[in-house]
């Protein structure tokens, strides 16, 4: 999320008498904070408009904060800050980002000073998470998987592929999968993202006995933001999506133009681009007749400008298919 492309609005200095504090006193006695807040949104069409309605309104805004470190009690200003942010992440609409400033000028420390202060920066990231199961009712365990994930504080879920069967990947001689992709938008960081989508495989009795081995839920994240993550841990992008077919048929579905931080291609170049042309084909409401109609209507420009010559597409060795199709309101 480039930062330059937001507008501001700033709340400077707001004095709030409140209790926070390690010391019990603190919590009991009370003392003054000082909150600042930036808040990045978009007010084009506000100043277009002369109309509240489509900007943030920093009234309100004051009052949330106020109401809220007046009715919460903490020992930590990083808490206060922390949790401060999240409520207003959470619930202002048009907010992507906001840096807040806690000031506590009567720290109690012993010692002349004009005040102490914390000051976060937290905004909404956009993730992207690959989906996946070959044991037992693999829908259902998808359909519970992403369920978990929507109900996870500070994550929202804006788009589901289909589902696709696909033969296994590595060790071949298992049951078909079916797999499938996510947008979504968060506010944990990759590392607990990474950690709640190990929850869910958990929830799902997910066993991690062989490698590419079978499993009931297989959650990884693709990307996250335009960050490149090279942990011990965790690898953003994952590093092997840009060989696997199950993974960049639904990622072309829901994100073609996404740009790829590493390999700067578009899922749509390194779905068309970086293999033999292939494509998903969509079947009638029966299973089992096979339309190229919708591929080609929404792909033949970008298709014939790539490949002018060949007009077609084909299932390729590693074949897939369409099981299930879903929309969001199948998750509320």
């Amino acid at each position: 999320m480039d930062e330059t492309r937001f507008d501001k609005i700033e709340i400077k200095e707001l004095e709030i008498f409140a209790n926070h504090g390690v010391y019990p006193e603190e919590n009991v006695l009370g003392q003054k904070f000082v909150i600042s807040a930036t808040l990045f949104t978009h007010t084009r069409q506000a100043g277009l408009t002369d109309d509240l309605s489509a900007s943030i309104n920093y009234g309100e805004v004051s009052h949330m904060i106020t109401d809220f470190t007046r009715n919460h009690t903490f020992k930590l200003l990083e808490a206060l800050a922390e949790n401060l942010a999240e409520m207003l992440l959470d619930s202002l609409s048009g907010l992507e980002q906001i840096t807040l400033k806690i000031e506590k000028p009567w720290a109690p420390v012993g010692l002349p000073l004009k005040t102490v202060s914390v000051e976060i920066t937290r905004k909404w990231h956009t993730a992207y998470i690959a989906f996946g199961s070959n044991m037992g009712d693999k829908k259902l365990f998808i359909d519970n998987g992403i369920r978990g994930l929507k109900k996870t504080k500070g994550c929202r879920i804006e788009a589901v592929s289909d589902y696709l069967v696909t033969e296994p990947y590595g060790v071949t001689d298992q049951d078909e999968f079916l797999n499938g992709v996510l947008k979504m938008r968060t506010l944990l960081s990759p590392e607990e993202l990474l950690e709640r989508l190990h929850q869910l495989e958990q929830e799902a009795n997910r066993e991690r006995i062989i490698h590419w081995g079978p499993r009931t839920l297989d959650l990884d994240i693709l990307f996250y933001d335009q960050e490149i993550i090279d942990t011990a841990d965790l690898h953003v992008p994952h590093p092997d999506m840009q060989n696997r077919e199950f993974v960049l048929a639904p990622m072309n579905q829901i994100a073609p133009y996404l740009r790829h931080p590493v390999l700067n291609q578009t899922i749509s170049q390194l779905f068309f681009i970086s293999k033999p042309v292939s494509c998903f084909l969509r079947s009638d409401t029966s299973g089992s007749h096979w339309q190229r109609d919708e591929f080609q209507s929404s792909f033949r420009p970008l298709y014939k400008q790539l490949y002018p010559v060949v007009h077609r597409c084909y299932l390729p060795h590693n074949t897939f298919r369409f099981s299930h199709r879903h929309e969001l309101p199948h998750y509320n």
